[in-house]
């Protein structure tokens, strides 16, 4: 059927008369507007003659009789509106076309018309009212979260606000209804004040996408393998209260410091399933509500030391000269038996032996690291715990225990990178750049200000000097149970002395860059966690009051009208933590302020603290 002038036709799915029929046709649209399009722009309704778009009031007409008389068959436009309406006239023809458009009884175009089947009808049916009532609850759901008043129903769109939070979906129509912007930080602080969330929820490690709970690939039994009997030596291990992975003890036989260490290698080979899921790991996740161990739990029940009768062990025995330099180094699989001890314990005992002798030794050890350069900066360490909803802070004291199991650690790895160099033995070694000599820190702002000042350490696969530990070598070798390179410097160090292959310097460079790849979300994790449950505690002491240390100033622009305040940095020792704020232009540094807390803003991680006068 031809198009002639005023006959109807479609346009974009709206209805249109045709005003003059040339190469293009002239149309006129509901408002009145005039426009030009080609003829197979349009589709033809009807013939006409229309003389206005105002003529398609739409009439009554049988529809549902007409759907039932042609259930699952085909028709055409004309033939439904005959039907339906009794008469094909432009009305009725446009009226016909929106049943089609409608598709809930008939579907396709204007020239083949499908009658939908009971079923397809019923299923429609079905979807609308669905999608009526989502709807509803969506709006009633959008009115509740303005009045801060959700309901249980309200899970599944909180769910979404929740994936964003979790930086696991890049949107939220949630957020973009309520005006939110859709950052994971406003997520996070939205599902806190509709209390979907609460300061108990630690959203990082799933941020992060970080493993929370503990390997269980199964491990083989110790080997059977000669080891030296070491057992006649007290053997003491170091820890805090609560440590769950002792992975280190020392010993004192006559002259000789023994640092022994969990022989973690004798039970995870290279490349094995449980080698290869804490070289994913890099390291144990230590978080104040729960720890991810880095090996299988069934790995630190068989090597941690002194969780039974005897222990195996790799032993470093260190003989040293006056001036604390290591002379000879001796490496072996050992049996020892283990005292375990807190640093409290220890601390009581070190005027009695062999704790004393231990701690003039290590202290030797310490001096001559710092005349080479050592950096020692003693920071406030707070150790937080989350158990039973309850959050406990707790000021580490500086001991002297601490100090002796710490430089007793370094000793050793020093031993391990000067045993690997003499050996040729490919093996991951710290580094750190040196800074320029300088006085040791005395005050806590000398001590930021040298931190500031220090590069982070780095592994590298062949030495370069660690200018933080004040030495030319140095492997991390004492916490194979906790850090992935540790268990590597572990693997290298048994395969030689078993007269077995080892890993070339290749491999350990991979490996280095395996584990640097998510070491830094594993530092970020935890430092984000800690300051996360920090403020989780203030939120629970509104009145708090406690000292803050004056450590960094900077003076504001000349042009900021602040010439009464200063910026500064101010650290909380009770607290563990440092915050920036405006200062009193006249406050010097290691001045003491007491500090009370104005406003918590979990979800920022921002904490504003006021100063008394």
């Amino acid at each position: 059927m031809s198009l002639i002038k005023n006959s109807l036709v479609l346009y974009k799915n709206r209805p249109a008369r045709v005003v003059r029929v040339e190469d293009k046709l002239d149309i006129e649209l509901e408002r009145g507007e005039s426009v030009k399009v080609r003829p197979k722009d349009v589709t033809l309704l009807h013939p006409g003659p229309i003389q206005s778009l105002n003529d398609l009031d739409p009439p009554v007409g049988e529809v549902q009789t007409a759907w039932e008389l042609l259930s699952g068959g085909q028709t055409t436009l004309r033939e439904l509106a005959e039907l339906a309406y009794g008469d094909y006239t432009p009305a009725t023809a446009w009226a016909a076309w929106q049943l089609v458009l409608d598709g809930l009884y008939f579907r396709g175009d204007a020239d083949n018309v499908i009658a939908c089947t009971p079923e397809q009808v019923t299923q429609t049916r079905a979807a609308r009212q669905a999608e009526a009532a989502e709807k509803l609850a969506w709006e009633a759901f959008l009115d509740r979260a303005h009045r801060r008043r959700i309901a249980p129903e309200d899970a599944g769109y909180l769910q979404e606000v929740e994936r964003r939070a979790l930086k696991q979906s890049a949107k939220s129509r949630v957020m973009r209804e309520l005006g939110r912007e859709e950052k994971v930080e406003n997520a996070h602080a939205l599902l806190l004040e509709l209390g979907y969330w609460d300061e108990t929820l630690n959203p990082y490690p799933q941020r992060f996408s970080l493993a929370t709970v503990s390997p269980t690939i199964e491990l083989p039994t110790l080997p059977h393998e000669t080891r030296t009997d070491l057992t006649h030596l007290p053997a003491f291990a170091i820890d805090d209260e609560d440590t769950q992975t002792p992975d280190d003890a020392l010993s004192l036989e006559g002259d000789r410091l023994w640092v022994h260490i969990a022989d973690a290698a004798a039970l995870l080979a290279p490349d094995s399933p449980a080698d290869l899921e804490a070289r994913t790991r890099g390291a144990t996740l230590h978080l104040p509500e729960t720890i991810a161990h880095m090996l299988p739990t069934s790995a630190i029940r068989q090597l941690g030391l002194g969780l039974t009768e005897t222990s195996p062990a790799l032993s470093f025995g260190l003989d040293l000269d006056p001036g604390g330099n290591i002379t000879r180094i001796e490496m072996l699989p050992s049996w020892i038996k283990v005292t375990r001890l807190t640093y409290d314990e220890a601390e009581t005992q070190l005027e009695a032996e062999p704790f004393k002798r231990l701690y003039a030794l290590v202290q030797t050890c310490q001096e001559r690291r710092r005349e080479n350069g050592a950096v020692f900066i003693e920071l406030p360490e707070v150790k937080i715990r989350v158990q039973d909803n309850q959050i406990n802070l707790r000021l580490l004291p500086l001991l002297k225990s601490r100090a002796l199991v710490q430089e007793a650690m370094i000793m050793a790895g020093e031993a391990a990178a000067r045993f690997a160099l003499d050996n040729d033995i490919p093996v991951p070694f710290a580094t750190q750049e040196p800074i320029p000599m300088r006085e040791q820190p005395q005050t806590y702002s000398e001590m930021i200000a040298l931190r500031r000042d220090l590069q982070r350490s780095q592994y590298r696969n062949t030495p370069t000097p660690h200018g933080g530990v004040g030495l030319a070598a140095y492997a991390q070798a004492t916490s194979p149970l906790r850090r992935y390179l540790d268990l590597v410097v572990h693997q290298q160090l048994r395969a030689y002395l078993r007269g077995d292959p080892i890993l070339d310097s290749q491999a350990i460079l991979e490996r280095i860059g395996a584990t640097e790849s998510v070491l830094g979300s594993v530092r970020q994790v935890e430092w984000l966690s800690a300051r996360h449950w920090t403020l989780a505690y203030l939120l629970r002491q509104p009145d708090w009051r406690g000292e803050g240390i004056v450590v960094e100033k900077r003076d504001p622009p000349a042009a900021s009208g602040h010439h009464h305040t200063t910026s500064g940095r101010i650290l909380i020792p009770e607290l563990g933590m440092e915050i920036q704020t405006r200062l009193p232009a006249d406050l010097p540094l290691d001045s003491s302020v007491t500090l009370f807390v104005r406003g918590i803003d979990l979800a920022y991680l921002d904490a504003h603290f006021g100063i008394e006068a």
